[in-house]
């Protein structure tokens, strides 16, 4: 039987579709090789034609993209300038700041040469050395009692001193502040770094005696010479490494400073006490100065004791934030500040004192000049005890710069460009800037140098007084955290095009009351300016803290602020991770507790 097919299965013949001809093959295949001869040419010239280099513009902009730092996505540019990560409220598993922890950094910071000049500058000024003593105890007992007032804002909300001062200053009138603030720092690293100059220095002459006739090879109108300078230089060098750390991780460094350099400071008071015959001679040392002029030197040693604080007054939000609970950061500062700092200047009042009677003439107020004076007696056991004790002394230096200084100023200037710095670079930008200014400058008198603590607390009060007032008495302890991230016209920490104007008000008032005695102060002339303005100068962190807060306080209660609760209510927020982007595809994983 023979199978049918269907015909629409069936195979076309050969008849039906004949196949193509070898001629019309070879003539396609001819065409496509011509084609490709064609192009060939072209992508061999392609390949050799020389890349177009980038221009400045696209090679500046390469550049600032790979300096910016790593922050969440789907920010705004606006949101970019207000926010990093180390602007961001601390995380949990960063607070590893304890009480203690805070106890061992204020006795390391109390052990500094600055602490040690400043009470010893009242002795030279006529005080005795029981009534310098009292000054120091009344206004580190002040500044304390400040410090705590603006740390509990950080330890709280876990946000630093830039941040806080949105929420008074505005999103963008904060800038000024911190950008008062950041200078500040920058020149009190300088000053710090030429002492700890001095340190080096002094070490470097124990171990080789000759480098006291270095050459000099520049000019007097510098203001130094090469071998001050050098000495300088090395410490500038040698505090860049303690920058790199990130902030609670540096706890350690106090740690060992605060048993190190107490250790010294007392091996230097028994040496001074020892050389000028025990501490009978120096106790019975009367003052020189009797009625007003005794109670007005007085109260300028409590002032010049408060404005040796008045950076960190206002910046102790920067290490506060690193604490577990808000009380961490309250007994621990309010009793160790005091306590510390006066028996730090009870040290260098005592050797101050002895000075007079170890080598006779005026005191000497500072006391590396002092360990200069020793040195120059020459002796083995002399310049080892001088080598052990500069040591120690730069050690000071260093733990007090990284945390007073560097830490703070690097924390301002991430506020104010937060897309490209964080801490870490803006504490390098700090130890320039501190390198390039001039600090011998300011420590060349004890006048000079006291005149500099009283001007730059002018400033910084009225910052004090505007943040304080802001928190307990406007606001209640109430801020809204993510607002204070927010550069959108509704938010209620924009105000007017991200300005406080009421702040600000408060701000230039709480200066003023101050101008007229401060020009008295710079022209050193007492009938320069009225009486009255140099009583108030006097006063200067008082005055400006007082009317900054107080007109704050009133315009706020003329023309209310949003976001304030009419009870106290502190809010601490556990955040695991704040997402800040508009567009509300993320949220936080927090839990609040109330206080």
């Amino acid at each position: 039987m023979t199978e049918v097919v269907p015909a629409s299965l069936a195979v076309p013949s050969s008849s039906s579709h004949p196949p193509p001809s070898s001629s019309s093959s070879s003539s396609s295949f001819t065409r496509t090789s011509d084609h490709c001869d064609e192009r060939a040419p072209l992508l061999a010239t392609a390949r050799r034609r020389p890349r177009r280099p980038p221009t400045m513009a696209e090679k500046a902009t390469t550049l600032l993209r790979r300096l910016e730092v790593d922050n969440e996505p789907g920010l705004t540019n606006a949101q970019l300038m207000l926010t990093n990560h180390d602007l961001k409220p601390v995380e949990p598993a960063r607070r590893q700041w304890g009480p203690w922890n805070f106890v061992g950094f204020w006795i390391a910071d109390s052990f500094n040469i600055n602490t040690w000049m400043i009470s010893s500058s009242m002795i030279v000024s006529g005080l005795s050395w029981w009534q310098s003593w009292l000054c120091v105890w009344i206004g580190y007992f002040i500044a304390a009692c400040f410090i705590c007032a603006t740390g509990r804002i950080g330890a709280t909300y876990h946000i630093g001193f830039p941040v806080v001062a949105r929420s008074s200053f505005g999103i963008w009138g904060s800038l000024w502040p911190v950008f008062n603030r950041a200078a500040m720092a920058c020149v009190w690293y300088g000053v710090q770094s030429w002492i700890g100059g001095t340190c080096v220095y002094l070490m470097i002459r124990a171990c080789w005696a000759k480098y006291e006739d270095l050459p000099n090879s520049m000019p007097a109108s510098s203001g130094t010479n090469t071998r001050d300078f050098v000495a300088f230089f090395l410490f500038s060098l040698c505090s860049l490494p303690a920058i790199w750390f990130p902030v609670h991780k540096i706890r350690h460094l106090f740690t060992v400073k605060a048993y190190v350099v107490p250790v010294a400071g007392f091996a230097f008071f028994g040496w001074c006490v020892h050389r000028a015959g025990g501490v009978g001679p120096i106790i019975h040392q009367p003052s020189t100065l009797h009625g007003s002029a005794l109670a007005w030197e007085f109260v300028k040693g409590v002032m010049s004791s408060i404005a040796n604080f008045a950076t960190l007054i206002v910046n102790d939000p920067d290490f506060a934030r690193f604490a577990g609970k808000p009380r961490d950061a309250l007994w621990s500062q309010l009793i160790t500040i005091p306590c510390g700092f006066a028996f730090t200047s009870f040290i260098g009042i005592i050797v101050s004192s002895s000075s007079a009677l170890i080598f006779g003439g005026d005191p000497i107020w500072n006391p590396l000049d002092l360990l200069s004076n020793f040195l120059s007696e020459g002796g083995a056991g002399t310049r080892t005890g001088v080598f052990l004790i500069a040591a120690a002394f730069s050690l000071a230096q260093l733990g007090t710069n990284i945390a007073a200084n560097s830490v703070s100023a690097g924390t301002d200037m991430t506020a104010l460009l937060p897309r490209y710095l964080n801490i870490r670079r803006g504490g390098y930008v700090c130890a320039a800037v501190g390198l390039a200014m001039c600090p011998w400058r300011l420590l060349s008198s004890s006048n000079n140098f006291t005149l500099y603590l009283s001007s730059y607390s002018v400033f910084l009060s009225s910052i004090a007084g505007v943040m304080i007032s802001d928190y307990y008495i406007v606001r209640r302890g109430y801020l809204e955290i993510r607002a204070l991230y927010s550069a959108r016209p509704q938010d209620p920490y924009f105000f007017a095009l991200g300005v406080h104007w009421r702040a600000y008000a408060a701000y230039i008032a709480g200066i003023l009351i101050n101008v007229v005695g401060f020009v008295g102060a710079i022209k050193q002339d007492p009938n320069a300016v009225p009486i009255g303005a140099t009583y108030i100068y006097n006063v200067n962190f008082f005055a400006g803290f007082l009317v900054s807060a107080g007109v704050y306080w009133g315009l706020c209660k003329v023309w209310p602020v949003p976001a304030c609760a009419d009870r106290w209510m502190e809010v601490d927020t556990d955040v695991e991770e704040l997402r800040l982007a508009y567009d509300g595809s993320a949220s936080d994983v927090e839990s609040g507790k109330k206080y």
